[in-house]
């Protein structure tokens, strides 16, 4: 069978798949508590399978893994980062969270504070996080289909991001959490199954000997024994020193201001299954995270990475290593073999983008709906169905904005482009949360300040780095940053924000709270903390 025929079938399938569970899930949604928390109703397992699909991204397959094949020790750092972070979420939000919230992460802080400003600002945070997270998603598809399709015409990436975010829609809008939470449940089996099959495949080539692997690698790089140490991306200047710093601060952080992780944390029936979802989902998230370390350098033996990236047919970011590898270890190019596990891994790979955008997509319409429209614009008096039907609305904006920047976003690393994303919710959600859980004073004002100037500060660095604009052209002669080669506006040296924006934002928090007059609500930050510690009365959220 030709190797796109296989492929085609196999992405049908997925899509049937979901297709299919989301339409299963929409029948047993009724009002907002099913659509937004899946009726609180999943066990610890579901929800760390579901936080799992949520968290192991395209990002995580693909960015990681070919970070690893380009970059070596200096690419696993995004394999640390991304799993040390759960204990932060762990020890510092998820049990507090679940017994102070309801739907959003505006919920809590709207508890002790005045509740139009801030949910305007939390929702605002939300939506923006979701879009730099989205946008990984998206390359991930356009590179991937373009691969599979044997083509590299950017008409063809654009038909195929325009497909996810049609796709992405669907999913909220028909679903609702309970679709989007049995999606990335099947994906996370899928993607572990998948995984696995590759690696046990690849240490089989070197006798299930790790070093021999790592050997073979760092020979096979071009960069010898550089490549098995810290320093070969990041470790030529002071600048890029500073930069590994940033982005490992970002990584660490990041995830206990995700916005589409904090809300999987409401799913549940108790605080207590929030912490057991979160070690399930450490469990999980942790071994395919060693998965990624076979995944990468597995692609840097097997491949002729620095033949590939001249051709073409490695995009400069090494995104597609994964799939290529799978494709080699499967017999090769042309072999029966290798496209059959390409297909494999490929559908599982875009099962994977379908099941993240699905989650981005509904945390944040549903924040939209519930934090400005209903909260803001109708001051609490919205119906449940006006409220699910914005959130339909919402979700077709924001899917249509994400199309349109990652378009022009396609040379970008995923798992850089996701780093960003965690830059952004650390620096903008993050200081908010601490501070209003733990700092009896915090108000209003500091809330604004803290989410509003971490974002500002965040987003303006990215805007003047070299992301953006002035990192000049690949191997193959593409274009590394968002804007023309002609346009240079990069004044900030770092790739990554969080070193300077995640202190800025617990600055301003701070300096927002003491320059306010606005008396301390004693008695609402005591109730929060017995609520948060406890769980008394969590599934009664009082909104004033």
């Amino acid at each position: 069978m030709d190797d796109q025929v296989l492929t085609t079938i196999l992405f049908l399938a997925v899509v049937a798949l979901t297709i299919g569970i989301t339409f299963w899930a929409s029948r047993q949604t009724s009002g907002t508590a099913d659509f937004y928390a899946g009726g609180r109703s999943f066990s610890p397992v579901q929800n760390g399978l579901a936080i799992g699909g949520d968290y192991m991204s395209a990002a995580s397959f693909l960015g990681i893994s070919g970070a690893i094949a380009l970059s070596g020790y200096d690419g696993f750092l995004y394999s640390i980062g991304f799993l040390v972070a759960w204990l932060v979420a762990l020890l510092l939000v998820a049990e507090m969270l679940r017994n102070s919230g309801r739907y959003t992460m505006a919920d809590q802080l709207a508890f002790r504070m005045r509740q139009r400003p801030v949910r305007m600002a939390a929702a605002t945070s939300t939506v923006v996080v979701s879009i730099f997270y989205l946008l990984a998603q998206m390359v991930g598809a356009g590179a991937l289909v373009a691969l599979l399709l044997g083509v590299d015409d950017q008409a063809v990436k654009n038909i195929v991001i325009l497909g996810v975010g049609a796709l992405m829609i669907f999913y909220v809008t028909v679903g609702g959490m309970k679709g989007t939470t049995w999606v990335q449940i099947v994906k996370a089996i899928l993607l572990m199954a998948g995984s696995a099959l590759i690696v046990v495949l690849v240490l089989a080539k070197f006798d299930f000997n790790l070093s021999q692997l790592l050997g073979t690698a760092a020979s096979n790089s071009g960069s010898g024994q550089a490549f098995l140490e810290p320093g070969l991306k990041y470790g030529a200047t002071a600048t890029s020193k500073i930069d590994f710093i940033s982005l490992g601060i970002a990584l660490v952080l990041g995830t206990a201001g995700l916005p589409h992780i904090l809300i999987r944390f409401y799913t549940v029936p108790t605080s207590r299954d929030a912490r057991k979802s979160v070690l399930w989902a450490i469990g999980l998230i942790g071994t395919f995270y060693l998965f990624t370390l076979v995944l990468g350098f597995g692609a840097a033996a097997l491949l002729d990475i620095p033949a590939l990236r001249e051709s073409g047919e490695l995009d400069a970011s090494g995104n597609l290593a994964a799939p290529l590898l799978a494709e080699a270890v499967g017999g090769g190019a042309g072999s029966t073999g290798g496209a059959v596990l390409l297909a494999i891994i490929a559908a599982v790979a875009f099962a994977t983008i379908l099941a993240v955008v699905a989650g981005l997509t509904l945390t944040s319409s549903a924040s939209v709906a519930h934090d400005i429209y209903n909260s803001v614009i109708k001051k609490g008096q919205a119906t449940e169905e006006q409220e699910i039907k914005v959130t339909r609305y919402a979700a077709a904006g924001i899917g249509l904005v994400a199309i349109l920047l990652a378009i022009p976003a396609q040379n970008l690393n995923i798992a850089f482009l996701v780093a960003l994303a965690f830059a952004v919710a650390a620096s903008a959600n993050l200081p908010t949360i601490i501070y209003n859980m733990f700092w009896r004073r915090f108000n209003t004002r500091g809330a604004l300040w803290s989410i509003y100037g971490g974002l500002i500060s965040s987003i303006g660095l990215v805007i003047f780095s070299p992301v953006v604009s002035g990192k000049g052209l690949d191997p193959s002669g593409k274009n590394l940053s968002l804007l023309p080669t002609s346009i240079d506006i990069s004044w900030f040296p770092l790739e990554n924000p969080g070193i300077v924006s995640i202190p800025l934002g617990f600055l301003f928090g701070y300096l927002g709270t003491i320059t306010s007059k606005e008396p301390t609500a004693e008695d609402r930050y005591t109730e929060l903390e017995v609520r948060a510690l406890t769980g008394a009365g969590s599934e009664k959220m009082i909104v004033h």
